[in-house]
């Protein structure tokens, strides 16, 4: 448990590196798409093999399938909800439609950091240790998607306190979800981690689609296809390392 908090901790610092960076560093917006397009790679990478791999490999197609399509049905709505009560937009460094909660933001930093940071606890069960790559691809795509969204909410008129209480939040949240990840399905049955896995991956590539690829496309143009793959093979030759 303390293993996979420390670990669920550290891709939670992230956020507050990337927070710090959108506040006070004067980063371009074009530099911020490239590098959510590179971070955007690592996750793809991450969840296709640490995650969506693993779940085929531990209890076959059906529960793959049922936990990737559950994953993101669950994300998708719970995405929808915010969106609809300001949180639209929370990644873009433009920062997020006119009159956005704070709730509204806060709660979509949760629902974007919450399976990510789960597949991190998930990830140290069976006695091998953390799922090296996941935290990876968890740390560099966080770090992108606080500088945006802090940048974004800075340039909103929000306070640089209360969006580093945002971030600090989350982080406790993510450690929090990484711990519970490894504590509520140690010992279970495979197929039910499988499961877990599969949704967790269902969930992040939702989001990556939905809110971080558009993003980074918008802001950096052409390059963000060649800096995706970049990441994603950065990714791949560590997961195969």
């Amino acid at each position: 448990m303390l293993e996979a908090g420390f670990w669920g901790f550290v891709g939670g610092v992230a956020l507050l590196v990337g927070a710090a960076a959108g506040i006070w560093l004067p980063t371009s917006k074009r530099v911020i798409g490239w590098v959510m397009a590179v971070g955007s790679g690592v996750l793809v990478s991450a969840l296709t093999f640490e995650l969506a791999g693993e779940a085929y490999d531990k209890a076959g197609g059906v529960s793959t399938v049922l936990g990737l399509l559950g994953g993101s049905i669950v994300f998708f709505l719970g995405d929808w909800w915010i969106d609809n009560r300001g949180g639209h937009r929370r990644k873009s460094p433009n920062g997020p439609q006119a009159g956005a909660a704070g709730t509204a933001l806060a709660l979509g930093a949760l629902l974007d950091g919450i399976p990510e940071s789960a597949a991190i606890g998930v990830s140290t069960i069976g006695g091998g240790g953390v799922g090296v790559a996941v935290v990876a691809a968890v740390f560099l795509s966080n770090i992108p998607e606080g500088l945006s969204s802090s940048a974004g909410m800075r340039s909103a008129g929000h306070s640089a306190r209360s969006i580093m209480g945002l971030w600090l939040g989350v982080t406790a949240a993510a450690t929090v979800a990484a711990a519970l990840g490894r504590v509520l399905l140690d010992g279970a049955d495979p197929s039910v981690v499988a499961t877990i896995q599969a949704f967790a991956a269902g969930a992040i590539l939702t989001m990556l689609a939905d809110t971080m690829v558009p993003e980074a496309v918008e802001h950096a143009g052409r390059l963000v296809g060649l800096l995706t793959v970049v990441g994603f093979s950065a990714a791949f030759l560590l997961s195969m390392a």
